[in-house]
């Protein structure tokens, strides 16, 4: 057999073996991260890298909790690094959001003050009436307070003078999921829930204004509304140099770029 005919030979040999398959990533945690930004950056990356990662909700508690197991590659948080979290564990901020608190399109309500939002948790204000809204009793989901993870951990730093919600004759106790209080408030007239401006943009939800400000993206980039806080990613100090390369890309010029693309707020847009 000539030359030619050998390498023929060999290129149809080649052609004719299986694909090695890259083996997927796997990841969880924070819902408002997955709604927000990460299920449409890993749809992204996989088209050009052709890393498939795979993805489920859960709450922040849950995705740290998994890593700390090795039971996923890495996870999303919308909280920041806490006192007992493990030492090789390391925290990307990957974004922006903000605190929002939403309650069902239909609602005529529009406006919460500082001292409505505590009168609420508190399970002082009972009706939507007292606050502008329908003659509807307010049913307000919460968690625990591993449940409610960084919503709780936010809510209690900006609002609640660090005291975290508590069961009362207005909430109703869900699962740490945040896209679960979402979905109840779309499907509930007298729903109320706290969550992050990433997310609850994408669902049919009213995001109520706080003292006067309606959370929009301008008015979150401005501090204009300010109860804002990071998005992370977060990972192991030995993680598989895949989770490493997917993490530089989230931070990378394009990675930023389509992140804002999808609504969320880029790092460098607050300063």
């Amino acid at each position: 057999m000539n030359l030619k005919a050998c390498l023929a030979a060999l290129l149809l040999l080649v052609a004719s073996l299986p694909a090695v398959a890259v083996e997927p990533l796997t990841a969880s945690g924070c819902s408002i991260s997955m709604v927000g930004y990460l299920n449409d950056l890993v749809k992204e990356y996989e088209k050009e890298t052709g890393q498939k990662i795979l993805l489920r909700g859960g709450g922040s508690y849950v995705g740290l909790s998994e890593l700390g197991a090795n039971r996923v590659d890495f996870a999303a948080s919308c909280k920041a690094r806490g006192k007992d979290e493990p030492a090789n564990v390391k925290f990307y901020p990957v974004a922006w959001d903000a605190l929002v608190f939403i309650a069902h399109r239909s609602n005529p309500a529009e406006n919460l003050t500082s001292q409505d939002i505590k009168d609420i948790y508190a399970g002082h204000t009972t009706n939507w009436k007292a606050l502008g809204g329908a003659d509807l009793p307010i049913k307000s989901y919460i968690s625990t307070p591993m449940g409610m993870a960084g919503i709780g951990e936010t809510l209690t730093q900006y609002f609640l003078d660090g005291i975290w919600p508590q069961p009362t004759a207005n909430s109703s106790m869900q699962s740490a999921s945040v896209a679960l209080w979402e979905q109840m408030v779309e499907q509930n007239p007298e729903g109320f829930a706290s969550t992050g401006f990433d997310s609850a943009q994408k669902r049919n939800v009213k995001m109520l204004a706080v003292n006067g400000v309606v959370p929009t993206r301008a008015a979150i980039i401005s501090g204009k509304y300010p109860f804002k806080r990071h998005l992370y990613l977060a990972a192991t100090e030995d993680a598989k140099p895949e989770v490493s390369r997917f993490i530089q890309f989230a931070l990378s010029r394009k990675g930023q770029e389509l992140i804002s693309s999808y609504g969320a707020v880029p790092l460098a847009a607050i300063k």
